[in-house]
């Protein structure tokens, strides 16, 4: 199996309705690492490695969010960081 690293940039309304835990429930249930961070722009940075079918799988729930979120814009670039050995929050 392949696993692959991506870091992520999700714009819109992600700030204040449950983004971060939203992306952590689903990237624990499929085995990723990582983290959903927000940032001083109102983004939210999601860094996750695994499986690349579960990466594929998390990409397309970035676009959904919770039901409070407004996603405008997701940005996605492969990456070589090292992730931590568990999906945190910050």
């Amino acid at each position: 199996m392949t696993k692959r690293t991506i870091r992520a940039r999700v714009s819109g309304h992600v700030q204040g309705v449950g983004y971060r835990e939203f992306v952590r429930r689903h990237a624990e249930r499929w085995g990723l690492t990582g983290h959903a961070i927000n940032q001083d722009d109102g983004a939210v940075e999601v860094v996750a490695r695994g499986e690349a079918t579960a990466i594929a799988e998390l990409i397309d729930l970035l676009w959904e969010g919770p039901p409070a979120a407004d996603v405008i814009e997701v940005s996605v670039e492969e990456a070589t960081l090292i992730a931590p050995a568990s999906f945190t929050t910050g």
